[in-house]
């Protein structure tokens, strides 16, 4: 059984209701709850939530899904709130207990004292820019991807907790030219890859070894 928690990080703010990643949020939660394999839980940052909940729903998760589009390079200021209080509700609370380096030798260590090892998070995220300005030399982006360029530090982020990440999938120009059943095509194709042929895989390889082992 795998854990899931959803986190839809889409704000609803001046022009911007958020539908698209609402939508990522609803078919990931469609997605699991139709498996079962995964149990599910769920957040959506624009409605109240309690920052100790949120804190044992990721000690709870095997696997958090993070969903949000991309605002001024930056996450919605809605999401990085929930982030900071839900983060600090999670010190020494399921989440990390340090920043991992001792008095006796500060220089070291930095980032290592997350409590979430094993855990592993996967990252979606939506663009008014489209892929060329990502990829093609002398555009915005100088060729660096969405994950080693602007979400950065959000990847490090969760690597400060000890996760580990799945491979994200981004949509791009979803303002100007839109195929929005394309992209959630998509993205079940990749949520299938994710966890259901890489485990069928897993299984597989388990079940070619104990063969093997049986033969000797």
């Amino acid at each position: 059984m795998k854990n899931i928690f959803v986190i839809n990080g889409g704000q609803i703010f001046a022009h911007s209701g958020g539908l698209f990643n609402k939508t990522l949020l609803d078919t990931t939660v469609k997605y699991f709850e139709e498996n079962p394999d995964f149990e599910v839980r769920s957040t959506d940052i624009n409605n109240a939530y309690d920052p100790a909940q949120e804190a044992e729903n990721y000690k709870w998760a095997d696997v958090i899904i993070y969903h949000t589009p991309v605002w001024w390079f930056q996450l919605p200021h809605g999401f990085k709130k929930y982030i900071d209080e839900v983060f600090t509700a999670g010190y020494q609370n399921g989440i990390y207990r340090s920043d991992g380096r001792t008095a006796e030798n500060p220089g070291i260590n930095y980032g290592t004292g997350g409590l979430m090892h094993g855990k592993k998070y996967l990252l979606t995220t939506s663009w008014n820019a489209p892929v060329t300005a990502f990829t093609l030399p002398g555009e915005f982006f100088n060729e660096h991807s969405v994950d080693e360029g602007p979400l950065f530090g959000f990847h490090r982020m969760n690597a400060f907790t000890g996760m580990e990440p799945l491979e994200s999938i981004h949509f791009y120009d979803v303002m100007k030219n839109a195929n929005i059943e394309a992209n959630l095509q998509n993205y079940q194709e990749h949520l299938t890859k994710l966890f259901i042929d890489n485990n069928n895989n897993n299984n597989n390889n388990h079940e070619s070894v104990l063969n093997s082992l049986s033969e000797v």
